[in-house]
């Protein structure tokens, strides 16, 4: 017996509940924390977008392919890279990997992870005012 459970055949996992259900959890959270990155560039959508993809997919509403996952999430981390506020930075990387659950439902917990490393970020910009 393998100790391999994931089917090497995405087309047996991929648009199950339980991976919509994690795009869209992912959506949500990366989603809670866009504001700090929307404070700095506000003219600047590449988060957005891969959310509103994520989302929609989530949602039955969208149809994706890898190539444009794959854009829309070096997008987002592209634009990570271009602020100064390390809350700014975690929103964008989240939106990044929440994207990506598309391709593997696991990057939802990158997605996760970088909102709650946002949000403390957010805390200290917050106590240094």
């Amino acid at each position: 017996m393998s100790s391999n459970i994931k089917p090497k055949d995405s087309k047996l996992w991929r648009d199950s509940y339980y991976h919509k259900l994690f795009g869209l959890k992912a959506a949500k959270e990366a989603e809670r924390v866009l504001k700090f990155f929307e404070e700095e560039r506000s003219n600047d959508n590449r988060p957005r977008r891969a959310i509103e993809a994520i989302r929609a997919w989530a949602q039955g509403e969208r149809k994706l392919n890898m190539k444009e996952v794959r854009k829309l999430s070096l997008d987002a981390h592209a634009s990570a890279r271009e602020v100064k506020t390390d809350a700014a930075k975690f929103a964008a990387h989240s939106a990044g990997q929440a994207v990506g659950t598309w391709h593997a439902p696991a990057h939802a917990l990158g997605a996760f992870g970088y909102a709650g490393r946002a949000v403390i970020a957010g805390k200290k910009k917050l106590s240094k005012r």
